[in-house]
């Protein structure tokens, strides 16, 4: 099935075409900028790593600091309790960025720029999902300053100083260990290849470096003479730890209808008292220690409860396609999403692949902005049914649906570049594999125009 725009879009948008004579014709693609715009615009330098590198900034600079303070070449001198400052304040920031009500909050704050702004800060603001390059930068910075610190209780230790303890050394020494590790699964080439692993480590891994984190303050603070009312790890650890436990806290098991319009794809309807926002995920699971998978929620305006569209993409999703449970776990609360900075733009762009009308789907149900869509999928109505298909045409009546089966795979970046010129969008928002994802956001962004779409960070 294949829709094209109407005509009657390109001739409302005559007048505005005409003040910008410049633009190249619909279907041909406008050069690239500049080398130099273009190479700020690649990957390896978009928000996400800039967030990394400012986090190591501010602490080489703390570290210039600690240089000019500290004579580090006696042991005398080694500042021990600024040094877990440090460590903390930085794994503590790394967990806290990760938190559900503060990913709302931030974006909260970034969305509530009004249109009337300039487009620059508008489409600045929109980078808010990156802020998991805090979380990185934090988590390394931090790994290394406890690198530091462990060298500094060696030092004292075979110095034979006041203030550490074994026991404290022991503790110490195995929770280095231990953040080495869950970093090591968090590399992406690992977290890629080993998954299951990965999300195994940094739950309980980090349970553990948690526990190991309390025993250690207490016995830093008690080796140094302290109150552990009056150190600063404590609070931030108590901080880290109510943070880390609300979301568990909200668990439940809920009663679930799937509906499975092909072999591919399951409808999962939940009505047990909670309406999301448009543009939120909720995580769900069969084995509430073990694996969590989150999905975007399809509310329905005016409607109590949600839906998530699920397809098969992996041995978990595929068991629960067949399988076709009762009941699922859900915890925590909604959480934004990328899609929510749709509400920064007069008008967006969204381009979706497959199961990513899921997202994209409620923000063209709520009316969030003014939105055109293209949805490059294979054969629409028997994978997701005549119910979706015709729900999403309702919504959005010049939506492109491009059927892969009958057309092929479509140029996206032609395509995005065509509704943009099209509907007169300021920006592009993407809902894709990694691969797609990255093609069309340089190839909007290396042309000048705002698109965003998720990183995999986590």
């Amino acid at each position: 099935m294949l829709r094209t725009f109407p005509n009657k879009t390109l001739a409302g948008r005559r007048e505005a075409k005409q003040e910008r004579p410049s633009q190249p014709q619909i279907g041909t693609l406008p050069p690239q900028q500049p080398l130099l715009r273009r190479m700020w615009k690649h990957r390896y330098l978009m928000h996400y790593h800039r967030l990394i590198a400012l986090v190591v900034i501010v602490n080489l600079v703390l570290l210039g600091y600690g240089l000019t303070q500290w004579q580090w070449w006696t042991a005398e001198s080694i500042n021990l309790t600024a040094l877990s400052n440090l460590v903390v304040t930085n794994i503590g920031l790394a967990i806290l960025i990760r938190q559900q009500l503060v990913i709302n909050l931030l974006f909260k704050m970034a969305t509530s720029v009004p249109t009337s702004w300039p487009l620059r800060i508008r489409s600045l603001m929109g980078k808010v999902y990156h802020f998991g390059g805090i979380h990185v930068g934090g988590a390394i910075m931090g790994t290394l300053w406890f690198g530091a610190f462990v060298g500094s209780l060696i030092v004292s230790w075979v110095n034979g100083l006041p203030g550490v303890s074994l026991a404290t050394m022991i503790v110490t020494g195995v929770l280095l260990v231990l953040l080495l590790a869950i970093i090591g699964f968090s590399m992406p080439q690992l977290r890629a290849k080993y998954h299951d692993q990965f999300e195994l480590m940094h739950r309980f891994g980090g349970w553990t470096a948690l526990l190991l984190f309390w025993v250690q303050t207490i016995l830093f603070t008690n080796d140094q003479g302290g109150t552990l009312l009056a150190a600063p790890g404590f609070w931030v650890l108590l901080v880290v730890t109510l943070s880390i436990a609300l979301p568990w806290l909200r668990l439940k098991k809920v009663p679930v209808r799937l509906e499975r319009p092909s072999s591919h794809v399951v409808l999962a309807h939940f009505d047990y008292g909670v309406t999301p926002f448009a543009g939120s995920s909720t995580a769900i699971s069969r084995s509430p220690l073990t694996e969590w998978h989150s999905f975007a929620n399809v509310p329905a305006p005016g409607k109590e409860g949600f839906r998530l569209t699920i397809s098969r993409a992996g041995d978990w999703t595929g068991q629960l396609i067949d399988d076709l449970p009762s009941h699922v776990w859900v915890k925590g609360i909604p959480t934004a999403g990328v899609g929510n900075i749709d509400k920064l733009f007069k008008r967006v762009v969204w381009i979706a692949t497959g199961s990513g009308i899921g997202p994209t789907l409620p923000h063209l149900l709520a009316h969030t902005a003014p939105a055109r869509l293209v949805w490059s999928t294979r054969t629409p109505r028997i994978t997701y049914g005549d119910g979706l298909v015709d729900e999403i045409l309702e919504a959005e009546p010049n939506a492109l649906i491009w059927d892969t089966n009958e057309n092929g795979r479509p140029d996206l970046v032609q395509l995005a570049y065509d509704a943009v010129q099209e509907f007169d969008a300021e920006a592009v928002i993407v809902i894709s594999n990694k691969k797609l994802t990255w093609q069309v956001v340089y190839g909007m962004e290396s042309r000048g125009i705002p698109a965003y779409g998720a990183i995999w960070d986590s």
